[in-house]
């Protein structure tokens, strides 16, 4: 049976990753996710650790903030997360392009 893999910890590995590509600290990623400059550090960091959770209104916030899509941050493989990426990076027309390459019977 496949090991099933803690989704939390892929979204606390994610997350600092992708801050962390983005030179921001956890202050300010927490306060362009909108969060309360006295605690944005803090609840960051417990987001991290995993001592927290964040809502989904909290996730879509950071992933906003981070300029990457929401799914990227709950990637538990490295090659779709990098093709989260990829995919979000092109154009419309590109994007119906892969699709229609990937997608043929």
């Amino acid at each position: 049976m496949p090991r099933r893999t803690d989704i939390r910890l892929v979204f606390q590995r994610r997350l600092k990753q992708a801050r962390t590509d983005r030179q921001l600290s956890q202050q300010d990623l927490g306060v362009k996710a909108g969060l309360d400059q006295f605690v944005a550090a803090t609840r960051i960091n417990r987001y991290e650790k995993g001592v927290h959770e964040p809502d989904m209104a909290t996730i879509a916030r950071l992933a906003e903030a981070l300029k990457v899509p929401t799914a990227y941050l709950f990637a538990d493989d490295e090659r779709l997360a990098r093709l989260i990426l990829a995919f979000d990076a092109l154009s419309a027309s590109e994007k119906d392009e892969l699709l229609q390459v990937i997608e043929k019977p």
